[in-house]
């Protein structure tokens, strides 16, 4: 009797490599689906904020005007789904571009949203994967551990016993999101065209940027090749062995569902519940591994929000979502490596500056690279603190993207998205490691100079810890 095959998806032996292509739709079409978005979006955002004004009038001393107008809003931008969540998202994690009342209210669309019912996520499970759920797993739990704008997850247990989840998008999004996008790009064309706020906040810009990044997080192969490939370079030099991303299960993947190791634990901002762990330590090995994906290899973590950065049982550190990945353009990387090396080893700017060239700026001016290089420390001073022992490394990354301005030079949105990842890391910091400065901390930067380090280690009387 033949015995039936083991049920596997189409990934059972990792994406092929046209699994891993984003494809893009275009953002500039305009037709009737979008029309009869546009009309929906206007009559729901305007109900919404005529209701919170009215609300406001019957009790006006409980807030400000502009709050309860944010706050009506943001209840139309969760009433039209995924994509205004998003938006949401972007708005709360970016208070400078955006009004402070707005960013605020904005904040409540960082937790969790409705769940689809479990009939439909099973739907698009089994259709990924070409089995039925029961087939699939020996269990499968139907209320989800989480649900976000654009997937939502549950746990399950594979037929070998192994505990996991399994990350399922919503059905239809792609479809809905792709309409959604283009109807809010040509409604921000128009509003930068009314209102000059909107074209110095550059809204066209920001629905681009939004688009990108969701086309890319639409692909669940790619946000799992690129978990996978975390995971792989965290033990590229035999330590970081208290650091961690879910293991991929290929098997159980597919176009729209990505199966990974479940681990136990709790958002590192659980601060009052951390107790017995060396607070400082776990925070020191996150940003170590995270600055190694940075500088040396390539694709680090987008969204390292306390939510995506856990504390687990057994006191290891992980990462997880791997939805929003940033990576530098070479040059930049080894300017900032450049940079590091002069605030941690030997001052040496012209360094920098020789990388600053090769960005084309400062060609035919007459300086040298010593002259440009003491240009730029000076130009920095305030954020290396004068004797660069108070290394701020946010500040010093949109230092570096004002240099860019200044010099006429592009600096890579990747390069904010960084910079905004270290803020995050600098807020934990403040609480679980007081008085730490990372960017003199000779352990974050063992691997990334790994001659240097040991040297100014000894010279200092620093002992490094091994892992």
């Amino acid at each position: 009797m033949q015995q039936s095959p083991t049920p596997a998806g189409p990934y059972s032996d990792g994406p092929p490599p046209a699994a891993l292509e984003v494809r893009v739709a275009p953002l500039d079409r305009f037709g009737a689906q979008e029309l009869g978005r546009a009309v929906v979006i206007a009559v729901v955002v305007v109900a919404h904020l005529a209701l919170a004004l009215g609300r406001w009038l019957a009790r006006p001393r409980r807030q400000r005007l502009v709050d309860a107008a944010s706050e009506g809003v943001v209840n139309g931008f969760e009433v039209l789904g995924p994509t205004f969540v998003k938006l949401g998202q972007l708005m709360a994690s970016s208070p400078g571009v955006f009004p402070a009342p707005l960013a605020n209210a904005c904040l409540r669309c960082l937790d969790d949203v409705p769940p689809v019912p479990a009939a439909q996520a099973r739907a698009v499970l089994e259709a990924d994967l070409g089995y039925r759920v029961d087939e699939l797993f020996a269990s499968f739990d139907d209320t989800p551990l989480a649900a976000a704008s654009v997937a939502q997850v549950h746990a399950c247990v594979l037929p070998d016993g192994t505990q996991a989840v399994v990350k399922i998008q919503r059905p239809g999004i792609a479809t809905r999101m792709v309409v959604d996008l283009r109807t809010a790009y040509w409604g921000a064309r128009v509003l930068e065209k009314l209102f000059q706020f909107f074209r110095v906040a550059n809204a066209t810009a920001i629905i681009r940027d939004l688009h990108a990044a969701t086309m890319t997080e639409l692909n669940s192969a790619v946000e799992a090749h690129r978990q996978a490939q975390f995971r792989t370079n965290i033990g590229a030099f035999g330590d970081n062995k208290w650091v961690t991303a879910p293991a991929i299960f290929w098997s159980h993947c597919g176009p729209r569902v990505i199966c990974m190791e479940r681990l136990h634990g709790m958002p590192l901002d659980r601060f009052d519940d951390l107790a017995g762990h060396d607070t400082r330590m776990l925070i020191r090995r996150g940003v170590k591994v995270w600055l190694e994906a940075v500088l040396l290899h390539g694709p680090f973590h987008g969204d390292v929000h306390a939510g995506n950065l856990w504390v687990l049982d057994d006191g290891r550190i992980a990462l997880l979502d791997f939805g929003i990945v940033g990576e530098l353009p070479d040059t930049w990387r080894a300017i900032l490596r450049d940079m590091f090396h002069a605030t941690l080893v030997d001052g040496d700017f012209g360094r920098v500056a020789r990388g600053v060239r090769t960005l084309g700026y400062a060609h035919g001016t007459g300086q040298t690279d010593d002259e440009l290089g003491v240009q730029i420390a000076a130009a920095l001073e305030p954020v290396l603190a004068r004797d660069l022992g108070e290394l701020r490394l946010s500040e010093l990354i949109m230092a570096l993207v004002s240099f860019g301005k200044a010099w006429g030079v592009a600096s890579p949105e990747e390069l904010v998205l960084f910079g905004k990842q270290l803020g995050y890391f600098e807020r934990y910091a403040t609480k679980l490691a007081p008085g730490w400065v990372l960017g003199q901390d000779l352990f974050l930067f063992r691997n990334i100079f790994p001659d240097e380090v040991p040297a100014v280690a000894e010279a200092r009387g620093v002992v490094l810890p091994d892992d």
